[in-house]
């Protein structure tokens, strides 16, 4: 028989390296599963490579790891790298065909992995952080709404009618491509991009895809073209600058499962009417947030906004159509 129980940590802020992250079973200290999959760190060498963590400590990739009862690793999380593994090894198609929610839970695996290595810091009585992610009330609720559609990594779930994600996927070209492994995530705007190989996927975790819908015509222009990085680049700057002024938190309301159900399913609610869904787009905070994902080409704030009517673009030009650029030298 299906189990159909859900967990919410969030109600006990039950953060500790004695419970399951995903189901909340006791288990030992010893019991954890990676944040990056192994074969993920295997393919890109990752295993010694520095990470950046919220209070600003410094761990490696291949460090980083959560707490996981031996069911979920097994059962749940295991199967779930490997069906991506094999589509990433496709190429963007293997990508493409790849069921979103498989790369929604993917994507929220390693992004929860991140946040929840900094709540159970938080529930040390001898840390004092910076940054207390635990403090903030609008981002606890923001986290535990996202952690309820993150349960589908271990309880069958339809959602009904949505995705709790925008997704992107981006083909990058070969000729001009010298990275083949990028990570970024932004906890608080729960934005996240991952590059491998050919192909950059850029995601906003909790937005029911209006950011994708809001971002439709230009996303339609880059499918079926190779971008140089430092389009990509600009591509991500606007999904993450759309990501920090999307003003509204998804509700998310589970219908009564009813006996001999064999999956939950989910129905969902914006409120739209009490609050604007993007907050207004300010040029000169977007212009930083470009500054920040073009720091590789060494392009400042006073030269992106040296046109203020028209501020740099390396993906449109002036008809707002989509740019041939075969290679930039800066």
């Amino acid at each position: 028989m299906t189990d159909l129980t859900l967990y919410d940590p969030f109600e006990k802020m039950q953060f500790s390296d004695t419970n399951c992250f995903l189901c909340g079973t006791a288990i030992t200290p010893e019991q954890r599963t990676p944040v990056f999959g192994e074969w993920l760190q295997q393919k890109y060498s990752l295993r010694e490579k520095e990470l950046l963590l919220l209070d600003k400590s410094v761990t490696t990739f291949g460090e980083l790891t959560i707490p996981c009862c031996h069911r979920c690793h097994t059962q749940h999380l295991l199967p779930l790298e490997a069906e991506v593994e094999g589509a990433a090894a496709k190429g963007i198609d293997g990508l493409r065909a790849l069921d979103e929610q498989k790369l929604f839970q993917w994507i929220g695996k390693m992004y929860y992995g991140t946040l929840v290595t900094e709540l159970i810091k938080e529930m040390n009585p001898l840390m004092e952080p910076q940054y207390a992610v635990s403090e903030d009330s609008k981002m606890l609720g923001r986290f535990a709404s996202f952690y309820q559609v993150l349960q589908s990594l271990r309880v069958p779930m339809v959602f009904s009618d949505f995705i709790p994600c925008s997704l992107f996927l981006l083909e990058v070209n070969p000729l001009e491509d010298a990275l083949p492994f990028e990570y970024q995530d932004e906890l608080t705007s729960m934005a996240f991009s991952i590059k491998l190989d050919r192909v950059a996927v850029v995601c906003t975790l909790l937005d029911n895809g209006i950011i994708r819908r809001a971002m439709g015509r230009l996303y339609g222009l880059t499918q079926g073209q190779q971008l140089h990085p430092v389009q990509v680049a600009e591509f991500k700057a606007r999904v993450f600058y759309a990501a920090y002024i999307f003003n509204v938190i998804p509700e998310y309301f589970l219908r009564p499962p009813k006996p001999g159900d064999s999956h939950l399913v989910l129905d969902t609610l914006i409120d739209d009417i009490r609050n604007e869904v993007f907050n207004p787009w300010d040029m000169m905070a977007y212009a930083h947030m470009l500054e920040e994902m073009l720091k590789p080409w060494d392009i400042r704030e006073q030269q992106i906004m040296a046109n203020p009517k028209q501020p740099l673009s390396f993906l449109l030009d002036a008809d707002n159509r989509l740019k041939v650029l075969e290679r930039y030298e800066g």
